[in-house]
Protein backbone atom coordinates (compact mmCIF):
# COMPACT_ATOMS: atom_id res chain seq x y z
CA UNK A 1 0.00 0.00 0.00
CA UNK A 2 3.33 2.12 0.06
CA UNK A 3 2.76 3.58 -3.73
CA UNK A 4 -0.93 4.04 -3.43
CA UNK A 5 -0.44 6.30 -0.02
CA UNK A 6 2.70 8.06 -1.85
CA UNK A 7 0.82 8.42 -5.21
CA UNK A 8 -2.49 9.84 -3.58
CA UNK A 9 -3.22 13.28 -4.56
CA UNK A 10 -4.08 16.14 -2.26
CA UNK A 11 -6.88 17.93 -2.42
CA UNK A 12 -5.84 21.18 -3.49
CA UNK A 13 -3.07 19.83 -5.57
CA UNK A 14 -2.61 20.36 -9.34
CA UNK A 15 -3.30 17.97 -11.93
CA UNK A 16 -2.29 18.07 -15.49
CA UNK A 17 -5.21 16.26 -17.45
CA UNK A 18 -4.61 14.46 -20.53
CA UNK A 19 -7.63 13.51 -23.03
CA UNK A 20 -6.96 11.67 -26.02
CA UNK A 21 -9.44 12.51 -28.74
CA UNK A 22 -11.22 8.98 -28.57
CA UNK A 23 -12.92 9.87 -25.15
CA UNK A 24 -13.83 13.45 -26.88
CA UNK A 25 -17.23 12.17 -28.49
CA UNK A 26 -20.65 11.41 -26.85
CA UNK A 27 -21.28 9.55 -24.91
CA UNK A 28 -17.48 9.23 -23.74
CA UNK A 29 -17.62 13.65 -23.74
CA UNK A 30 -20.32 13.79 -21.32
CA UNK A 31 -18.72 11.20 -19.03
CA UNK A 32 -15.07 12.80 -18.39
CA UNK A 33 -17.06 16.28 -18.48
CA UNK A 34 -18.59 14.69 -15.15
CA UNK A 35 -15.48 13.31 -14.07
CA UNK A 36 -13.50 16.39 -13.78
CA UNK A 37 -16.67 18.38 -12.28
CA UNK A 38 -16.42 15.57 -9.58
CA UNK A 39 -12.66 15.73 -9.07
CA UNK A 40 -12.29 19.61 -8.95
CA UNK A 41 -15.44 20.14 -6.60
CA UNK A 42 -12.84 17.58 -3.89
CA UNK A 43 -11.26 19.94 -2.09
CA UNK A 44 -10.48 22.70 -4.82
CA UNK A 45 -8.16 21.14 -7.14
CA UNK A 46 -6.75 23.49 -9.85
CA UNK A 47 -6.56 21.32 -13.16
CA UNK A 48 -5.22 22.28 -16.42
CA UNK A 49 -6.31 20.02 -19.57
CA UNK A 50 -4.40 19.26 -22.49
CA UNK A 51 -6.64 17.36 -25.59
CA UNK A 52 -5.11 15.59 -28.85
CA UNK A 53 -7.85 14.34 -31.46
CA UNK A 54 -6.23 11.95 -33.71
CA UNK A 55 -8.96 9.72 -34.58
CA UNK A 56 -10.94 12.79 -34.95
CA UNK A 57 -7.80 14.21 -37.91
CA UNK A 58 -7.78 10.53 -39.44
CA UNK A 59 -11.70 10.70 -40.27
CA UNK A 60 -11.20 14.22 -41.62
CA UNK A 61 -8.00 13.73 -43.25
CA UNK A 62 -9.75 10.33 -45.04
CA UNK A 63 -12.95 12.24 -45.76
CA UNK A 64 -10.50 14.93 -47.89
CA UNK A 65 -8.95 11.85 -49.65
CA UNK A 66 -5.71 11.87 -47.27
CA UNK A 67 -4.16 8.67 -46.25
CA UNK A 68 -2.82 9.04 -42.66
CA UNK A 69 0.85 7.86 -41.98
CA UNK A 70 1.07 6.60 -38.62
CA UNK A 71 4.33 5.08 -36.80
CA UNK A 72 4.82 3.69 -33.59
CA UNK A 73 1.63 5.49 -32.57
CA UNK A 74 2.89 8.83 -34.03
CA UNK A 75 1.50 10.97 -36.70
CA UNK A 76 4.01 11.83 -39.73
CA UNK A 77 2.13 15.38 -40.06
CA UNK A 78 2.83 17.09 -43.78
CA UNK A 79 1.10 20.26 -45.14
CA UNK A 80 -2.34 19.05 -45.77
CA UNK A 81 -2.60 17.38 -42.42
CA UNK A 82 -1.36 20.19 -40.92
CA UNK A 83 -4.58 21.70 -42.32
CA UNK A 84 -6.54 19.29 -40.99
CA UNK A 85 -5.75 19.79 -37.46
CA UNK A 86 -6.14 23.63 -37.55
CA UNK A 87 -10.09 22.66 -38.05
CA UNK A 88 -10.09 20.16 -36.16
CA UNK A 89 -8.47 20.90 -32.98
CA UNK A 90 -10.31 24.01 -32.07
CA UNK A 91 -13.52 22.32 -32.89
CA UNK A 92 -12.48 20.04 -30.30
CA UNK A 93 -11.50 22.60 -27.72
CA UNK A 94 -14.76 24.13 -27.68
CA UNK A 95 -16.67 20.91 -27.68
CA UNK A 96 -15.42 20.07 -24.98
CA UNK A 97 -15.80 23.53 -23.15
CA UNK A 98 -19.35 23.08 -23.53
CA UNK A 99 -19.80 19.63 -21.81
CA UNK A 100 -17.99 20.85 -19.00
CA UNK A 101 -19.89 24.04 -18.95
CA UNK A 102 -23.20 21.62 -19.14
CA UNK A 103 -21.29 20.15 -15.90
CA UNK A 104 -21.30 23.88 -14.19
CA UNK A 105 -17.36 23.77 -14.59
CA UNK A 106 -16.38 27.12 -16.17
CA UNK A 107 -13.35 25.93 -18.91
CA UNK A 108 -11.23 28.63 -20.90
CA UNK A 109 -9.99 27.59 -24.33
CA UNK A 110 -5.66 28.97 -24.28
CA UNK A 111 -4.58 29.04 -27.90
CA UNK A 112 -1.20 29.24 -28.87
CA UNK A 113 0.28 28.16 -25.14
CA UNK A 114 2.94 25.71 -26.76
CA UNK A 115 5.99 27.01 -27.76
CA UNK A 116 7.70 24.64 -29.83
CA UNK A 117 11.12 23.60 -32.32
CA UNK A 118 10.52 21.25 -35.32
CA UNK A 119 11.79 17.78 -34.58
CA UNK A 120 14.41 16.10 -36.62
CA UNK A 121 14.29 12.97 -37.42
CA UNK A 122 15.20 10.35 -35.16
CA UNK A 123 14.23 6.22 -33.90
CA UNK A 124 11.59 6.13 -32.11
CA UNK A 125 10.32 3.44 -30.05
CA UNK A 126 8.63 0.80 -31.70
CA UNK A 127 9.71 1.71 -34.81
CA UNK A 128 12.99 0.21 -35.70
CA UNK A 129 16.27 1.53 -35.85
CA UNK A 130 16.05 3.67 -38.68
CA UNK A 131 15.54 7.96 -38.20
CA UNK A 132 11.91 8.60 -38.86
CA UNK A 133 11.33 11.80 -40.40
CA UNK A 134 7.99 12.99 -38.87
CA UNK A 135 7.30 16.44 -40.67
CA UNK A 136 5.86 19.38 -39.18
CA UNK A 137 5.98 17.75 -35.71
CA UNK A 138 7.82 19.50 -32.75
CA UNK A 139 9.29 19.19 -29.21
CA UNK A 140 7.99 21.22 -26.69
CA UNK A 141 10.61 24.38 -25.50
CA UNK A 142 8.33 25.78 -23.16
CA UNK A 143 4.78 27.55 -21.87
CA UNK A 144 3.35 30.73 -21.72
CA UNK A 145 2.54 29.71 -18.33
CA UNK A 146 1.74 33.27 -17.21
CA UNK A 147 -1.62 33.01 -19.69
CA UNK A 148 -2.49 29.53 -17.49
CA UNK A 149 -2.41 30.92 -14.65
CA UNK A 150 -4.47 34.00 -15.03
CA UNK A 151 -7.22 31.69 -17.02
CA UNK A 152 -6.92 29.18 -14.36
CA UNK A 153 -8.03 31.47 -11.12
CA UNK A 154 -11.41 31.55 -12.67
CA UNK A 155 -11.64 28.70 -15.04
CA UNK A 156 -9.78 25.53 -16.56
CA UNK A 157 -7.78 25.95 -18.90
CA UNK A 158 -8.11 24.09 -22.25
CA UNK A 159 -4.84 23.44 -24.37
CA UNK A 160 -4.89 21.59 -27.74
CA UNK A 161 -1.63 19.55 -28.53
CA UNK A 162 -0.77 22.19 -31.08
CA UNK A 163 3.03 24.20 -31.05
CA UNK A 164 4.27 27.45 -31.97
CA UNK A 165 7.47 26.95 -33.83
CA UNK A 166 10.37 29.87 -33.68
CA UNK A 167 9.41 31.19 -36.63
CA UNK A 168 5.54 31.18 -36.09
CA UNK A 169 4.82 27.83 -37.90
CA UNK A 170 1.62 25.49 -36.39
CA UNK A 171 3.81 22.24 -35.28
CA UNK A 172 1.51 18.95 -34.37
CA UNK A 173 2.56 17.94 -31.26
CA UNK A 174 1.93 13.98 -29.33
CA UNK A 175 -0.55 15.05 -26.74
CA UNK A 176 1.09 12.79 -24.01
CA UNK A 177 4.04 14.96 -24.35
CA UNK A 178 2.43 18.56 -23.99
CA UNK A 179 0.92 17.14 -21.46
CA UNK A 180 4.10 15.76 -19.56
CA UNK A 181 6.07 18.46 -19.94
CA UNK A 182 3.49 20.89 -18.59
CA UNK A 183 3.06 18.59 -15.68
CA UNK A 184 6.78 19.57 -15.15
CA UNK A 185 6.55 23.02 -15.76
CA UNK A 186 3.49 23.73 -13.38
CA UNK A 187 5.31 20.94 -10.72
CA UNK A 188 1.42 18.91 -10.76
CA UNK A 189 1.36 16.46 -8.47
CA UNK A 190 -0.34 14.09 -10.78
CA UNK A 191 -0.21 13.65 -14.59
CA UNK A 192 -3.89 11.78 -15.06
CA UNK A 193 -4.17 10.63 -18.89
CA UNK A 194 -7.73 9.21 -20.09
CA UNK A 195 -8.21 7.02 -23.12
CA UNK A 196 -10.90 4.95 -24.30
CA UNK A 197 -8.74 1.89 -23.24
CA UNK A 198 -7.69 2.71 -19.54
CA UNK A 199 -4.96 0.88 -18.55
CA UNK A 200 -1.74 -1.16 -19.83
CA UNK A 201 -3.36 -4.54 -20.64
CA UNK A 202 -0.96 -7.63 -20.76
CA UNK A 203 -3.26 -8.67 -23.75
CA UNK A 204 -4.59 -5.45 -25.58
CA UNK A 205 -8.10 -6.71 -26.60
CA UNK A 206 -8.41 -8.22 -22.73
CA UNK A 207 -9.94 -5.78 -19.85
CA UNK A 208 -9.39 -8.58 -17.42
CA UNK A 209 -5.29 -8.54 -18.08
CA UNK A 210 -5.22 -4.76 -17.17
CA UNK A 211 -1.74 -3.72 -14.87
CA UNK A 212 -2.54 -1.93 -12.08
CA UNK A 213 1.24 -0.38 -11.00
CA UNK A 214 4.47 -0.39 -13.21
CA UNK A 215 7.55 1.36 -12.02
CA UNK A 216 9.61 3.10 -14.99
CA UNK A 217 11.77 0.11 -15.35
CA UNK A 218 9.03 -2.46 -15.18
CA UNK A 219 7.12 0.15 -18.74
CA UNK A 220 10.41 0.12 -20.09
CA UNK A 221 10.81 -3.90 -19.74
CA UNK A 222 6.62 -3.93 -20.88
CA UNK A 223 7.67 -2.06 -23.75
CA UNK A 224 10.79 -3.43 -24.70
CA UNK A 225 9.08 -6.99 -24.55
CA UNK A 226 6.43 -6.44 -26.67
CA UNK A 227 3.72 -6.31 -24.06
CA UNK A 228 3.27 -2.74 -24.98
CA UNK A 229 2.10 -1.97 -28.81
CA UNK A 230 0.73 1.25 -30.56
CA UNK A 231 0.14 4.16 -28.87
CA UNK A 232 0.55 2.97 -25.34
CA UNK A 233 4.10 3.11 -26.57
CA UNK A 234 4.25 7.08 -26.40
CA UNK A 235 1.74 7.48 -23.55
CA UNK A 236 4.11 5.36 -21.16
CA UNK A 237 7.23 6.67 -22.40
CA UNK A 238 5.85 10.11 -21.99
CA UNK A 239 5.08 9.84 -18.45
CA UNK A 240 9.44 8.55 -17.59
CA UNK A 241 10.67 12.29 -17.54
CA UNK A 242 7.67 14.03 -15.41
CA UNK A 243 8.39 11.40 -12.72
CA UNK A 244 12.10 11.44 -12.97
CA UNK A 245 11.49 15.68 -12.63
CA UNK A 246 9.16 15.02 -9.15
CA UNK A 247 5.65 14.51 -10.22
CA UNK A 248 4.47 11.53 -7.46
CA UNK A 249 2.73 9.29 -10.19
CA UNK A 250 0.93 9.33 -13.58
CA UNK A 251 -2.35 7.86 -14.15
CA UNK A 252 -3.50 6.13 -17.27
CA UNK A 253 -7.41 5.66 -16.46
CA UNK A 254 -10.88 5.33 -18.90
CA UNK A 255 -13.13 8.05 -18.88
CA UNK A 256 -15.39 7.09 -15.77
CA UNK A 257 -11.68 6.38 -13.49
CA UNK A 258 -10.66 9.77 -13.21
CA UNK A 259 -12.05 11.15 -9.81
CA UNK A 260 -11.84 7.40 -8.26
CA UNK A 261 -8.02 7.11 -9.65
CA UNK A 262 -7.13 10.59 -8.17
CA UNK A 263 -8.63 9.44 -4.48
CA UNK A 264 -7.49 5.94 -4.34
CA UNK A 265 -4.58 5.55 -6.70
CA UNK A 266 -3.91 1.59 -8.51
CA UNK A 267 -7.59 0.73 -7.96
CA UNK A 268 -8.44 1.64 -11.82
CA UNK A 269 -6.29 2.22 -14.36
CA UNK A 270 -2.39 1.53 -14.34
CA UNK A 271 -0.42 3.88 -12.33
CA UNK A 272 3.18 4.40 -13.35
CA UNK A 273 5.99 5.91 -10.13
CA UNK A 274 8.98 5.97 -10.68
Amino acid sequence: MAVEASARVPAAATVVVKLGGEVLEPPRLEQVASQIRAAVSDGGRRMVIVHGGGPQVTAESKRRGLQPRIVAGRRITDDATRAVMQEVMPRLSAALAAALAAEGVRAAIVADAVRARRRPPRAVSGGGPTPIDLGLVGDVTGFDLDRMSADAKAAIPIIASLGRGEAGELLNINADVVAAELAIALRAAALVAVAAVGAVRRDKDDPASRIARLTIAEARAAIADGTVVGGMIPKLEEAFAPLAAGVAAVHIVGPGELDASLRSPGTVGTLVTA
